[in-house]
């Protein structure tokens, strides 16, 4: 009975070791995007790629988990940013492909994060027959990803600048306030006070009826990940 209660903790154990290194990569990765994402860096491209890299080992290493799968997406979108309109298109297809495979492998994943970034490509994207964006999809997705953290900086943040690109400034003001309230977490300060700093300058444009402009195909997706 002994020898089994020590090969349980053991594995219990392992199982933790495994936990906290996926986590320790991945706030890597995040703080090293945040970085580049939020400087004049000239290499963006090739920064994100060498991130995705990072993100696919991690995939590879950890081919249960769901995290990684929601970081390659993120990193595809974003550098669609800086792709021709052909390659642009196919990024954000796969980068859909991933989130969906990360939502069935767990919905969960992340406080949600995958849907708060598949919501955020479907309303962003351009709209049949050039690609896949659907408000009403968007609508449902980024409210689920409310439902599974409805307290989290980036589900607040992406609902309301969702609501804002639809005119319902009075209703996005409400979900800016609350990322503007929401906990930032320690191991990524500076990547949720810049999505704070886009929420307050997004609040003032929901009070005054204006949309946000400059927006990209992904637009800041820093803080869609929490882990948390």
């Amino acid at each position: 009975m002994k020898k089994i209660a020590f090969v349980v903790l053991l594995l219990f154990a392992n199982s933790l070791c495994m936990a906290a290194s996926l986590n320790d990569s991945l706030n890597r990765i995040e703080s090293a995007w945040a970085e580049v994402y939020y400087s004049n860096n000239n290499n963006k491209p090739e920064v994100y790629l060498k991130l995705l890299q990072q993100a696919k080992d991690l995939s590879s290493q950890y081919p249960q988990a769901a995290e990684p799968l929601i970081w390659q997406a993120i990193l595809i979108a974003t550098n669609a940013d800086h792709q021709d309109a052909v390659s642009a298109l196919d990024a954000i297809y796969e980068a859909r492909k991933l989130l969906n495979q990360a939502i069935a492998t767990d919905p969960k994943a992340l406080g949600g994060s995958a849907y708060v970034t598949l919501g955020t490509l479907y309303y962003m994207a351009p709209k049949w027959p050039l690609a896949f964006g659907d408000t009403e999809e968007a609508k449902k997705l980024l409210e689920t990803a409310l439902e599974i953290n409805p307290d989290g900086i980036d589900s607040n943040y992406f609902y309301g600048d969702f609501l804002l690109s639809l005119d319902q400034h009075e209703q996005a003001a409400r979900y800016f306030e609350k990322a503007l309230n929401a906990p930032i977490r320690k191991e990524q300060t500076y990547a949720d006070r810049q999505l704070q700093s886009e929420a307050r300058i997004a609040l003032k444009n929901a009070q005054q009826h204006k949309i946000s402009k400059g927006r990209t195909i992904f637009h800041s997706l820093l803080s869609t990940v929490s882990l948390n």
